[in-house]
């Protein structure tokens, strides 16, 4: 099994090989998760430190469920109350971090190069649950992860990423992945909701929803960041739905067995429809979740191994 890091802070640096292997070790924890007991004790007496400096639901319990599934000791810090707010610096809060030893930190920060930052001061393995516009390595292995076993490969599958592409680093953190596999991705949003290097990123780019979702094999929606935006990037909701929202008219241009996913929170009515949403045929926005946790265990599980603080093993 090949695994070369020892933190996890964005995918641009994960050689093919070493997404496959974690892909591979999450599969076994799917199968693990699904049990009547769901514990190993991998990390047993090794401690994680989940500190999220956003709001979080999803990405913080799945990184909470997996520590603990391992055995790992798990401590939630409060950052909304933390020492940050008292005007301390990211770097004190690392240097206090290490006096406590922790062998994973989690973390998720509204700056884009801040855990990376963070990395540098640590001694322990750091994984990147979301920084800023930046990346959001954890959410593209899951997708990945929940691609391949819907499609049965991932690799030469045609992908429309669509929606807010410009703020999102689901969006960044996904084309980085999909591309180092060989497939082919599309983009599609208004031209106010894509980056301004999009011509830089090897992919293709539609304002139409109906002609970049034609002969697709996945429909990747995201989210309309408006916490990010600072104008006026779409003239309503009600618009943008009408144009860019998912529904079953606008699948239809996708192929017949396409799949639909959704990083979550979804605003039903505006990125998507939720009949849709909730199409048991056609979405896998619930499989997404159950896979965040394996895929969350498995890179825990790998960075500590790399780190000598667990013997190499299979689970």
């Amino acid at each position: 099994m090949t695994f070369r890091q020892n933190h996890l802070l964005g995918i641009e640096h994960l050689h093919p090989d070493e997404i496959v292997s974690l892909l591979d070790l999450s599969d076994s924890y799917v199968d693990l998760n699904r049990r009547d007991h769901k514990h190993t004790d991998k990390l047993t007496g090794l401690t994680q430190i989940n500190m999220f400096f956003e709001n979080s639901t999803r990405t913080q319990a799945s990184f909470e469920l997996a520590g603990k599934r391992l055995g790992a000791d798990v401590m939630n810090m409060a950052m909304q109350a933390s020492s940050i707010k008292k005007g301390e610096t990211l770097i004190d809060t690392a240097m206090t971090l290490n006096a406590m030893h922790p062998d994973l930190l989690v973390v998720r920060h509204p700056h884009s190069g801040a855990v990376n930052l963070l990395a540098e001061k640590v001694n322990c393995a750091v994984l990147n649950a979301g920084d800023g516009r930046h990346e959001h390595p954890t959410q593209a292995l899951l997708d990945a992860l929940t691609i391949r076993r819907a499609k049965g490969r991932l690799h030469r599958l045609s992908i429309a990423i669509c929606g807010d592409i410009a703020h999102s680093r689901v969006a960044r953190s996904n084309i980085l992945l999909l591309g180092k596999m060989e497939n082919r991705i599309r983009l599609i949003g208004p031209p106010t909701l894509m980056p301004s290097e999009v011509s830089e990123l090897g992919v293709e780019v539609f304002d139409s929803m109906q002609d970049g979702l034609a002969d697709v094999d996945v429909v990747m929606m995201l989210r309309l960041q408006r916490e990010r935006m600072d104008g006026g990037f779409i003239p309503s909701e009600r618009e943008y739905y009408h144009r860019y929202g998912l529904d079953a008219e606008k699948l239809r241009h996708a192929r017949d067995d396409a799949i639909v996913m959704h990083p979550g929170p979804m605003n039903r009515g505006v990125e998507i429809d939720g009949t849709l949403a909730d199409d048991i045929n056609r979405s896998v926005i619930q499989e997404q979740v159950e896979m965040g946790v394996a895929v969350r265990m498995a890179a825990m599980e790998l960075l500590c191994r790399n780190r000598g603080l667990i013997p190499g093993d299979a689970p």
